[in-house]
């Protein structure tokens, strides 16, 4: 059950529109199931349609009247909760919407149970699958009801009343969510022939521009050079930076000037003071000693990624939060540096795990500063030709979502747990298909018999229960093939067997040979071979890769920028 609550002040304006039948089409049968001493007269139950109503909205009144001739009545006295049950749902009886109503007024304190002094209200059914109440919120002693916090009471109350009622149990935030388009944004981007709301794709364009800047600075450098996004920086009068705004240049009121956005209204992660602490948790990237290979951040990205899961596992939530928050990041930036056929995929992915990126528990940036700077350092090479290294990290991006969808589960964040699901089925996909072509290009090297049944010796040694698993798995050969080339190589099968499985269970592996694939590879490419007379044909096969250095930044002062 959802329930959306607004204040007003004209109780009977609420009171005609739910019991009007002709503008309101869906209004059908308007009576009351409840009200706060049961003898309410109901104007969907009477031949003078017209006198019921007035006497109706004057009982309603009756104590804001009073309040008002001692100046004590609030300006906007009318409470107004609509309650909606789930589309699929059972019919409800009018006995059973009553009892509903009864428990919300009681439960957000416009009329507590027992208290005789509680405000006025009735509740209307105008349509099968729910009520409306509306209230006055002047009690009889002529005080002020006391409803804070109204919205998160009522929804817990009807949390309860899912669970007792037999109904669809709805997913609940916990009001870190970003804030969802209206219907006049949704409606301006049918009009405009945008799939998504100017909100929605300004708010996926500063979080790409957040995975991908090194400081504040290089921030809004990124975002003034994206296409038909417009950014304005804002200061104190000291000087001082106080936050950033952005438009669409597509995206103009009445008076042709642009609908801006700060970041908080975007999302609660993208204002100004979380986008700098973050950007300040960021580890520098070192250049390396002279004369020593240079590590792939791609690798040290899967790397970080594959040990979230363990941290997930620690006391410290603080610090889990932010290795979520930083993997979030890294989703962001994936879709600039995939090949084409898997952005979409990806970038449902980084939207879908947004979501799961926040929650009322802190982050601790500072935690993370090792995967933040090896994505930085991503951006900021070539996008890499060989897929492979994509599907490793996707391979360890999947066992963190699995293992963040139980952290959220675990502390009851509801809607977290939803993104991190929805967010599996598009990493899946991506996985799949970026493993496909590396995988049968693999099993085309098929080594002779012996080398293959040497392998499988080395898996049943190692890892007797799951061999025959690995075996029957149609990415094995390919799994072969990796395995004779490591061992031609100087380095030890059975050991980097060993650390593969020892890094990810693979009893919830969709293809177990293919996860051992990745590992090895990875592995390999981290450390020397245990052979010192190969260490001059495992430096040929991994070039140091030059780091592209980004443009030069532009100041945050630039202020409005167009392109």
């Amino acid at each position: 059950m959802i329930a959306k609550i607004s204040s007003g002040k004209d109780t009977a304006g609420l009171i005609r529109y739910l019991f009007d039948t002709k503008k309101a089409k869906d209004h059908t049968d308007p009576h009351l199931v409840a009200s706060w001493d049961g003898f309410a007269p109901d104007p969907g139950r009477t031949d003078d349609f017209d006198a019921t109503k007035k006497l109706l909205v004057a009982d309603l009144n009756l104590h804001v009247k009073q309040a008002r001739q001692l100046g004590r009545a609030p300006e906007k006295h009318v409470w107004h909760c609509s309650i909606r049950a789930a589309e699929n749902d059972r019919r409800l009886s009018d006995d059973e919407w009553a009892d509903i109503a009864r428990r919300v007024v009681a439960a957000t304190g416009i009329a507590p149970e027992g208290d005789p002094d509680g405000c006025r209200w009735v509740a209307v059914r105008h349509a099968p699958d729910h009520i409306h109440i509306a209230a006055t919120k002047v009690r009889a002693d002529l005080s002020t009801a006391r409803h804070w916090n109204d919205y998160n009471t009522a929804d817990r109350e009807l949390a309860a009343i899912e669970k007792e009622y037999g109904l669809f149990q709805v997913v609940r935030g916990d009001r870190t969510a970003a804030k969802r388009p209206t219907r006049a944004e949704q409606e301006k981007a049918r009009r405009t022939g945008h799939d998504k709301p100017a909100r929605e794709r300004l708010r996926t364009t500063v979080r790409t521009a957040v995975a991908a800047a090194s400081s504040m600075e290089e921030f809004v450098h990124l975002l003034s050079h994206i296409d038909g996004v417009l950014v304005e920086v804002v200061y104190f009068p000291s000087g001082d930076v106080r936050g950033y705004k952005v438009a669409s240049e597509d995206t103009t009121t009445a008076d042709h000037e642009p609908v801006w956005f700060s970041g908080y209204e975007l999302s609660p992660d993208l204002s100004f003071p979380k986008i700098q602490k973050r950007l300040a948790g960021i580890a520098p990237q070192s250049a390396g000693q002279p004369g020593r290979r240079r590590t792939n951040p791609w690798h040290q990205a899967t790397a970080a990624t594959e040990r979230i899961p363990h941290h997930l596992d620690q006391a410290d939530d603080e610090a889990s939060q932010a290795h979520l928050a930083a993997f979030g990041e890294a989703l962001d930036a994936l879709p600039l540096l995939a090949p084409q056929a898997l952005r979409p995929q990806l970038r449902e992915a980084a939207t879908a795990f947004e979501r799961a990126t926040r929650s009322r528990i802190r982050a601790e940036h500072h935690h993370a500063r090792a995967l933040r700077g090896a994505v930085r350092a991503m951006v900021r090479e070539p996008a890499p030709k060989d897929v492979a290294i994509l599907a490793t990290f996707l391979d360890a991006a999947i066992l963190l979502v699995t293992a963040a969808a139980r952290w959220h589960q675990l502390r009851h964040h509801d809607q977290q747990v939803a993104a991190a699901h929805q967010t599996l089925l598009h990493l899946q996909a991506a996985y799949d298909h970026s493993a496909a072509a590396p995988v049968a290009a693999l099993a085309q090297r098929q080594p002779p018999q012996q080398a293959v049944e040497r392998q499988i010796r080395h898996l049943r040694q190692v890892m007797p229960d799951h061999a025959e698993q690995v075996i029957a798995d149609p990415a094995f050969d390919a799994l072969a093939v990796t395995l004779a080339k490591v061992e031609a190589d100087g380095h030890d099968p059975e050991r980097l067997l060993q650390q593969a499985a020892d890094q990810r269970a693979l009893d919830d592996a969709g293809s177990a040979a293919r996860v051992l694939i990745w590992r090895i590879q990875r592995l390999t490419a981290a450390s020397a071979p245990s052979t010192p007379t190969h260490d001059s044909a495992s430096t040929r096969r991994t070039p140091p890769t030059s780091t592209r250095q980004p443009s030069a930044q532009q100041s945050a002062t630039s202020g409005q920028r167009r392109r």
